[in-house]
């Protein structure tokens, strides 16, 4: 996870003072510029294709180090030490306050300069920042704990597939008796899982057959641990799945709010608030509930209950966030429904209600995000056996692009449905002739659907079992 945390904070550097040169270079000021009455000359494919390279590295860097370092993190906690388990609980909570206050200092200060037109120094702090990070990184390599790379989690699950799947006419033994489990020492620092009834199909992977030999060919025998890998992961599906859902709300964020704060009165004497600028709310929220919530929260929530300090659990947390992110749903409906009342006559898409009004809406999606998230990554964390840990908190983050589609999805259908026979829809261009806040409400009803089958699937989530360490040390 270090050397693959390493290698992609290099690609975001590089497309970082790429595109730095690139628009410092060619891309803000082309030739033929200046005179009165004439266009650019077009950029020529070259300096297109270098355009896109260099943001297109961004992404890829940006997309792998986040789960590849929040892993890796993770990695530095020995989850069988009660201190180090909540030590690891703290650094996801500080990890995503850190992904956060990153995001307020671009939403504010990057965002003013570039306001300023100047594009160019707003990149190059961004590629110094880059590179201040890859450094504090690399600089702390002997510290680290490192682990052996244990293969490629793609080829063990379709060793699983087909080993059961060239097994399918054996008998399943009762109660997993019987079947095949590696009890030799393991030095890469993973720890076996034991038998479940789940998915009782994969199970014919580990059955030995006289065909096997003493040397067993991985793609015809694979071990009971490997077997559960895939049970593991087929369990987290459902979660996941529901966790694409609720992040249809947090999509609605970055989007219709933004859409919703710029048809709103926006002026402070003299100055005209970005509508965007009001994120700061969400992501100061966000960070602040984090902060306080094991100092605060936690002892206040015991005192009142008046049980022993045992917290919510992760699934019990994302339960909440999903909860309160319908309230803030529902909140966004109600101000637009009362925007379209102070709403200008004629073309013109504004309303004299004040944008401050916003602020609820906001504040509610950051303690939603504080609960949902940070919960999400301790449970894929968790819930992911020892040779999967990337796989598990890769698809916890990659539930926030999935949900971009689904958002995008929703409203597509919505605007398909609502805009026949000539009518503008429920959110056209000009928000004061649509019903923006029918929209929201629907949201809130899906995000409602969404929270009743996330608890279905919570109450029937069985955890991982896995061996302690000194129980594999003894078997070796």
């Amino acid at each position: 996870m270090f050397l693959t945390s390493t290698f992609f904070f290099i690609f975001s550097s590089q497309g970082l003072v790429a595109l730095s040169l690139t628009t410092q270079t060619f891309m803000l000021k082309s030739k033929g510029c200046g005179r009165i009455g004439e266009l650019c000359d077009a950029h020529s494919p070259v300096e297109i294709a270098i355009f896109y390279v260099s943001i297109y590295l961004i992404a890829l860097g940006n997309g792998g180090a986040e789960p590849a370092l929040a892993t890796f993190g993770a990695d530095q906690f020995d989850e069988e030490d009660p201190k180090e388990k909540q030590a690891k609980t703290t650094f996801l909570s500080y990890f995503y306050v850190a992904l956060n206050l990153g995001s307020l200092i671009s939403e504010t200060i990057l965002v003013y300069i570039e306001t300023m037109g100047e594009y160019v120094l707003a990149f190059w702090i961004s590629s110094l920042c880059g590179f201040i990070a890859l450094i504090a990184i690399v600089s702390g390599s002997f510290r680290y704990r490192h682990f052996k790379p244990s293969g490629n989690p793609i080829s063990r699950f379709s060793q699983v597939i087909v080993a059961s799947v060239r097994k399918i006419k054996l008998q399943l033994p009762s109660n997993g008796d019987g079947l095949y489990e590696d009890f030799t020492r393991n030095d890469s620092g993973t720890r076996r899982i034991y038998h479940t009834n789940d998915f009782k199909f994969f199970d014919r992977a580990s059955i030995m057959t006289p065909d096997d030999g003493e040397n067993p060919h991985p793609w015809r025998l694979c071990t009971v641990t490997q077997v559960e890998e895939v049970k593991c992961v087929l369990r987290l599906l459902p979660i996941w799945l529901c966790t694409i859902l609720s992040s249809v709300v947090f999509i609605q964020m970055i989007s219709l709010f933004v859409e919703q704060g710029a048809a709103m009165n926006r002026k402070i004497s003299n100055f005209h608030i970005p509508p965007a600028s009001m994120t700061v709310f969400d992501i100061i929220s966000t960070s602040v509930f984090i902060i306080c919530y094991d100092k605060l929260i936690l002892p206040l929530y015991v005192k009142i209950t008046k049980t022993k300090p045992n917290p919510p659990s992760e699934l019990q947390r994302m339960g909440i966030g999903l909860a309160i992110a319908t309230a803030a749903i529902i909140t966004a409906g109600v101000v637009e429904h009362h925007r379209l009342k102070y709403a200008s006559e004629g073309p013109k898409e504004t309303s004299s209600l004040s944008i401050f009004w916003q602020t609820p809406q906001y504040v509610l999606v950051g303690i939603a995000e504080a609960f949902t998230y940070v919960a999400q990554w301790e449970f894929f964390a968790a819930q992911v056996p020892d040779k999967l840990k990337s796989i598990g908190l890769g698809l916890s983050m990659c539930s926030s692009a999935m949900g971009s589609y689904t958002s995008s999805i929703i409203l597509s259908v919505v605007m398909k449905i609502t805009s026949k026979n000539g009518k503008p829809g429920w959110v056209p261009a000009n928000l004061n002739d649509g019903h923006l806040d029918r929209f929201f409400f629907l949201c809130a009803a899906l995000t409602a659907l969404n929270l009743v089958f996330f608890i279905s699937c919570a109450k029937k989530y069985k955890n991982i079992v896995v061996e302690r360490r000194d129980e594999a040390r003894d078997m070796s």
